[in-house]
């Protein structure tokens, strides 16, 4: 252990502090036992949800929505607002529990906290904007009148991740209920906890007791039953399961939206400074020890500088801290569960064992904890290597010389995923040039993945096997509504009248209608 961290018994004595939250779970299946990464401590026993139980759960939250969405806008964005300062004020024993549940660091489980109160800010001040009723071009001027309506879909369900579980159980959250919606959230079996308390600080707020239900178990058996009681669908996982979700939400014809694997390129191009993307990498490759869809897991450096990279950043990647315990003393906590950990396992020792070499790390560290794996550098991987073109989701990262620009684009884009890049550049113009050629959902000039991760009005999501839909932004908001248009009509009808014949009628649309192209109307 790190020193100065607290002790394990320090901790076990800090989870308990959260054992009431295991009671807000809609259900009274079989406990699971939630237990921490760090060293397999026992933090508390979660009971899992029937499929009844689901259902039970979807209804209460039905009966609270109606009143909710009739709420003006300006009152269901207060309670994000209101939220936002709750988090931030109960930021250190959320941090607390994000890092026992989920084993980060905690300067990662402190990001994830304040991306979910900036997302609470933004959409707390922008949701009237982009909720209120807009008026479109009505067929002739002056007599047709369109109104566009929001109307919120009814009931959110959200599919959470483990390893991101506070943001990606609760950031989706927040904008379906600022837009009317009721949520039934499903998260991660493994890490439900910090969401829970999430909701707790909501209904602190003042949002509505039952407007927001959880429910638990495995993903495989709860999450179909969530999808069969909303009316949207938001889900944060694997390609895999994304489609079977997708497949669900098209047999009962409802949207969903779907943020997938990525296998996420970090471009370096020959005018870069190599000491600033060195340190960019790492950032970009072992923030929350590799366990991030955003994260870098192959690296395009131009050949001219490629040696000098692959020093600066294996110096820096030994830099790093690796430990466990409730303080700011190292930079890498420890993988989720052992299924994670013999995939990371599997992935180095494949690319090794076919010729791949180890710049540094490629070893477990069990004299840190059960599922400790060194940040690893790979140099020399092919194609028929399992790293080059799965995604490890893990601190392993694999470097490939180019030899220009269009080389690095185009290897960027040969991956069947396109969720996030980055390219590094002295020249922040000719970066963005060179992001708009690559097909990623987002690209980041001179930063890995933070600036459109921590840009709320910055829209994310996947291209291509990465998924589909956005979060964030407006159409991260607008997502969890349906576009009602009202048009009215006055004085006269959009039909023979005023004595005209039917071919009169015909004749006289003709004419309005060359009329309104030479006037520029659309």
């Amino acid at each position: 252990m790190t020193a100065g961290a607290r002790s394990p018994e320090d901790q076990r004595l800090r989870a308990e502090q959260w054992d009431h939250l295991a009671h807000r779970v809609f259900g009274t299946g079989p406990a699971f036992p939630v237990r921490s990464p760090f060293d397999g401590q026992l933090l508390t026993q979660v009971p899992t949800s029937t499929d009844s139980e689901v259902a039970a759960a979807a209804d209460l939250a039905r009966a609270a929505q109606g009143e909710w969405a009739a709420r003006p806008v300006e009152e269901r964005a207060q309670v994000l607002l209101d939220f936002h300062d709750q988090l931030l004020s109960a930021l250190d024993r959320i941090v607390d529990l994000l890092q026992l549940e989920s084993g980060k660091s905690r300067v990662s489980a402190s990001e994830e906290v304040l991306h979910v109160a900036v997302t609470a800010r933004y959409y707390g001040r922008t949701a009237r904007r982009y909720l209120h009723p807009e008026r479109g071009r009505g067929m002739f001027p002056l007599l047709t009148r369109i109104d566009r309506y929001q109307v919120a879909k009814g009931l959110v369900g959200v599919i959470a991740p483990w390893n991101y579980p506070l943001t990606m159980a609760i950031s989706d959250g927040l904008a379906a209920l600022v837009a009317g919606n009721a949520v039934l959230l499903k998260p991660d079996a493994r890490t439900p906890l910090v969401s829970l308390a999430a909701v707790e600080l909501l209904q602190q707020s003042g949002m509505p007791a039952g407007l927001w239900q959880v429910v638990n178990g495995d993903g495989d058996r709860v999450g179909p039953a969530v999808i069969d009681q909303s009316d949207y669908v938001c889900f944060t996982g694997s390609t895999r399961t994304g489609r079977a979700v997708a497949a669900r939400c098209a047999d009962r014809l409802i949207g969903c939206s779907l943020e997938l694997g990525g296998k996420n390129p970090m471009l370096v191009l020959d005018d870069v400074d190599v000491a600033a993307a060195a340190a960019g990498a790492v950032r970009a490759s072992f923030a929350n020890a590799g366990q991030l869809c955003v994260a870098a897991e192959r690296i395009y450096v131009h050949q001219s500088v490629f040696d000098q990279f692959c020093s600066e950043f294996t110096a820096r990647t030994n830099e790093l801290v690796l430990g466990r315990g409730l303080a700011f003393d190292y930079d890498m906590g420890c993988l989720i569960s052992t299924s994670q950990l013999d995939r990371v396992v599997a992935h180095v020792e494949d690319a090794r064992s076919q010729g791949a070499q180890v710049l540094t790390g490629g070893r477990q560290r069990p004299d840190l904890g059960p599922l400790f794996y060194e940040p690893t550098i790979l140099t020399g991987v092919t194609p028929t290597m399992a790293c080059c073109t799965e995604e490890t989701f893990g601190p392993v990262v694999s470097l490939f010389p180019v030899a220009d620009e269009a080389e690095a684009i185009a290897r960027a884009n040969e991956s069947e995923y396109g969720l996030n890049a980055s390219v590094w550049t002295s020249d922040p113009a000719r970066g963005r040039r060179v992001a708009a050629r690559i097909r990623c959902g987002t690209v980041n000039v001179n930063e890995g993945f933070a600036a459109s991760f921590g840009s709320i009005d910055a829209p994310m999501g996947g291209m291509k096997s990465s998924g589909i839909g956005r979060r964030q932004g407006k159409e991260g908001l607008r997502r969890f509504v349906d576009v009602q248009s009202v048009a009215t009509q006055s004085l006269i009808p959009i039909a023979p009248s005023l004595g005209l014949s039917a071919r009169g009628y015909v004749a006289a649309m003709v004419g309005a209608l060359r009329v309104l192209k030479r006037s520029g109307r659309a």
